[in-house]
């Protein structure tokens, strides 16, 4: 299972509709790369994929392929604003070590 906050799905449709993409879902994954060799990413998607894990948050749907739920289960996704830092806040009980910025991870 994963969890979003009320600000992350906030900050998701207003970025959907300032980039106009309608009710689309929001994919959330995992790629190579990144200073701890794991990085999160996110993009807007229209329809789940098989295989697909699909979650729902205050009517957003948010799609996870299966590679990258292995990694995600258990993750909390935040939208944060501050003087120092603002953008997505991934509280991932599976990394065991994160970079300074938070955005890479080793498991």
């Amino acid at each position: 299972m994963i969890d979003m906050t009320s600000a992350a799905v906030t900050k998701v449709r207003s970025m959907a509709d300032d980039y106009k993409v309608g009710e689309s879902g929001l994919r959330v994954m995992i790629v190579g790369g990144g200073c701890s060799g794991l990085s999160y990413d996110m993009d807007f998607e229209e329809a789940a994929r098989e295989g697909d894990q699909v979650f729902e948050f205050e009517g957003l749907k948010v799609f996870v392929d299966p590679m990258s739920y292995s990694y995600l289960d258990g993750t909390k996704i935040d939208y944060r604003e501050g003087f120092t830092y603002s953008g997505f806040y991934f509280e991932n009980p599976n990394a065991k070590k994160s970079c300074g910025c938070g955005s890479s991870f080793t498991v």
